[in-house]
């Protein structure tokens, strides 16, 4: 397993799920969270893993300029990153959450060039997006 740890972010490979996983520690800049997609970036391109788990308990959710910035620039970036691989992304959040970046992830993803390039869903529970995240090839 390969970790990576950052002051707001905890990234790890788990070859043996073929997973990324993002655990922001605190809440984060914008500048961080950037940052940290990109190392996330750079991990996944290495070890070729288009599954991640975003971990956003400890963080709260970004602001939404960050987010769109990750559904629009980064997603770009992404599938560069990894040609013929659709990456599908896990965000784990607090059930408070979850309403409000659902919606934001209807909004964005209602394009068929995004929900084409890249899945995303919103989870409050950990078991329920691994068993979504195995279940993408």
């Amino acid at each position: 397993m390969l970790v990576t740890n950052l002051e707001y972010l905890h990234l790890s490979h788990r070859p043996d799920l073929g997973q990324v996983f993002l655990r922001w520690t605190r809440p984060a800049t914008s500048q961080e969270h950037r940052s940290g997609y990109q190392a996330a970036l750079e991990l996944a391109q290495r070890e070729k893993v288009g599954r991640w788990l975003v971990d956003l308990r400890s963080r709260g959710l970004a602001d939404p300029i960050d987010f769109r910035w990750v559904v629009t620039s980064f997603r770009e970036q992404l599938t560069s990153a990894l040609p013929g691989v659709r990456p599908c992304l896990a965000y784990l959040v607090l059930p408070y959450h979850a309403e409000t970046l659902s919606q934001r992830l209807a909004e964005e993803m209602a394009t068929d060039s995004v929900s084409d390039s890249m899945a995303m869903r919103v989870f409050t529970e950990e078991q329920a997006a691994q068993e979504w995240l195995q279940s993408r090839s």
